[in-house]
Formats: C-alpha cells, structure tokens, sequence
C-alpha cells in the first residue's frame, strides 16, 4: 500500500474518532441525567404530586421515592434547590406543632410510613423541629402496627396477615434511620427481622426470586393453599426489596451480628436478578417469563435494580462483578425509556403505574393481571428511582 493511501486512511481514522468523541461529548453524563430528571418532577409538580388533576394532593409514598433520588443529588452537589423543592411539597402536609395533614394513623398503611425518610433528611438539613416531631408520629405507628405471628409488619390494616415485597422499603430505611439518629440500637434486630421474615416465606428455592406477596392466614383467592405466596414474581415489588436492602445498610451498625444476615440477603438478591437480566440489560414486568406473550420490559423495576447494585458494591456489600450489570442495565434504561420533549425536558417511559394484590376490583396476582395494568410515562415512582439509579451510575467507581 502507498504512503498516501496509508495517510489518507489514518486522517480519516483520526476524523472519525474525533467524531465519536463529539458525540460521547453531547451525550449527558448519568449524574447529568439524574439532574435533568428532577427538574422535570419540579416543572410537572411544582407544589405538590397531584395525581388526579384538580384534587388535592395526597400523603402519598411517590412523594418520598422521589424526594430519595433529590436527597441523594443533593449529598453529591449540595445545591439548595433540592432542599427547597422538597420543603415545598412537604409545606402542603407538616404543620408547625408536626402534625400531618391527610395522614391516619389508624389505617396503619406502611405505605405512609415512606416520606418519614424526606421528613429526616430535612430535619438534618434544615434543624427545624416540626419534621422531627412529624417524623416521630411515623415512628409511633410502628410500636403498635399490626404484625404476623413471627412479628412482620403488616402489608396495611386493609390487607391482614400479609407482607409484601413493597411494604418493606416503605417502611425499613426510615426505621433504620431513626434508630440511627435517636439511639434505638435494641431496633435494629426488629428491623433484620422484617427481612428475614419475607424472605423466609417469599424466596422461591428454584429461581431465588421473591414472590410479590405472602399471606399467613393462607385465606386469599391469590395466596398458594400451602405457603400462602402470591403466584408471580412482579419486577418492582423485588425492585422495592433491593433498594430497602441497600437504604437499611446505610444505617445498620456494621458490628450488629444481623447486618452478615442482610448482605448475604443482598447477595442471593443480586444473583437471582442478575439471571432474569434481558439482553439488552433491562428487567420485565413479570421477571421470569421474558418470552411470554405479552410480557414487556419495565422502567421502576430496570432502575432499581440498577440502583440497588451498584449501591451494594459502593458499599462493598456486593462483589464488583455486579456493577457491570448495573450499568449494562442502565444502558439499557437510556436506549429503551428515555425521551426529551420539545422543551428539552427529560421523561421517563415504560413505567407500569399500579400493581397490587386483593382489594376491590380483586387482583388475583395472576400473569394475566400483571399486564393488564396501564403502563404511562413520567410515573412518579419511576422516576424517583431513574433519579436515585442515575445518581448511583454517576458516583459508581
């Protein structure tokens, strides 16, 4: 070959390499990302998540899944922004004496018990009392919530003699939090136990992956006659059981004989995901049946896993390998879900709004109910956890 012809094939190698680092250039960074994200939860919602357009907010744990992902901006950047946004939401419920609007107690629905961690951070953040004594009737709830015989939180008052996968993330990280700030170190085997227990009756010995839900009574049309378990294993109700893992290490004392027991909880967690993970990394709605006809990959789930491993190898709860597959998976979430509006604002896809278990219209937890649900775009709890998993990408090392 000539030398002209060997230059003229490496200007145009250098060309091209100069192209694709332009483009890697203008791609946005994931921390970028889990920034662009935020301010569109701000400019959609800027006073408080309404669900339903013109009705009132609610004590919603969107609020809280959220606000996490601020949170955790937040630690990483330290713009105030994020601390005002969320003082804004939560000025609609926390009253100055901490009393919280459109809040029972009485229903004893775990699900109210998640925005305690927003109420923490602020209180940490801003030194104003009202979030502490709010959060402290959160903490309340919990010494006298309604429990399984082997003392698992009940999934809410509603749905008796159940745990579901769900319940322990809205509950357990802001357990783990107060025990931490307020010294309740004799809690932190309560809170292993709430693990431990679901665990226990949810982990499927073939696959290691969990079963949405569990009912010790064994008297719901949904619940297996002999082990009371839900017959499906739904993406976010394990998504919601990572991430609880990951949130409770931060605060559970590293010499507590039990913490062993979560991260060998995390583990089995991360090996089982790890085999339902497609090919183009993301997760599906219902984990194990890829193929089936009319099963589909799903947004909150793909983040939370994303998060939860790289999280745990952060913390060196997880081997390294597990970060590869974090960000195979997060790859997968910027191809699959994201879209940017004519506005330049980020959205999120593919996020299935609602799943559940019981209530009225019954849901039977059947294959067939899990894809029958309404999948949207910009659903608050996806984005929540697209933020947090970002984030979490955006620091992994």
């Amino acid at each position: 070959m000539s030398k002209k012809k060997i230059s003229i094939l490496l200007i145009g190698f250098v060309v091209l390499a100069s192209v694709q680092l332009i483009a890697q250039s203008k791609s946005p960074s994931a921390a970028q990302l889990a920034e662009d994200m935020a301010a569109t939860i701000m400019h959609k919602w800027p006073d408080s998540l309404a669900h339903d357009p013109g009705k009132p907010a609610k004590w919603s744990y969107d609020l809280g899944v959220f606000s996490e992902g601020m949170a955790n901006i937040y630690e990483r950047n330290h713009d105030p922004k994020y601390v005002q946004y969320m003082e804004h939401i939560m000025s609609l419920f926390i009253n100055d004496d901490g009393t919280i609007e459109r809040y029972s107690m009485p229903s004893y629905n775990i699900d109210y018990v998640k925005n305690g961690s927003t109420l923490l951070f602020l209180y940490k953040q801003t030194g104003k009392e009202k979030y502490k004594l709010a959060a402290s009737h959160l903490r309340e709830q919990l010494k006298t919530h309604p429990r399984t015989a082997e003392g698992g939180f009940w999934h809410k008052k509603v749905y008796p003699h159940q745990m579901w996968l769900d319940g322990i993330y809205m509950g357990q990280p802001f357990y783990a939090e107060w025990c931490a700030m307020f010294n309740e170190p004799h809690n932190f085997d309560d809170i292993a136990k709430q693990f431990i227990t679901i665990a226990k009756h949810t982990t499927d010995p073939k696959t290691g992956l969990l079963y949405h839900g569990w009912d010790e009574s064994k008297q719901q049309a949904w619940a297996n006659k002999e082990t009371g378990t839900s017959p499906n294993f739904w993406g976010r109700a394990m998504g919601w059981y990572g991430i609880a893992l990951v949130d409770v290490l931060d605060y559970f004392p590293k010499q507590h004989p039990q913490r062993p027991v979560l991260e060998k909880l995390l583990n089995n967690f991360a090996e089982a995901v790890a085999k339902v993970q497609s090919k183009e990394g993301l997760w599906y709605q219902v984990l194990d049946k890829q193929t089936q006809k009319g099963n589909y990959p799903e947004a909150s789930a793909s983040n939370m896993f994303v998060y939860a491993l790289a999280k745990g190898v952060r913390l060196k709860a997880l081997p390294q390998k597990y970060l590869a597959i974090a960000k195979a998976g997060f790859d997968g979430i910027r191809s699959k879900f994201l879209e940017r509006d004519a506005e330049g604002y980020l959205h999120l896809n593919g996020t299935v709004q609602v799943s559940g278990l019981g209530g009225k219209p019954y849901r039977d937890g059947s294959y067939a109910y899990y894809l029958s649900e309404p999948v949207i775009q910009d659903d608050p709890k996806g984005m929540g956890a697209f933020i947090m998993a970002a984030n979490e990408i955006g620091i992994a090392r």
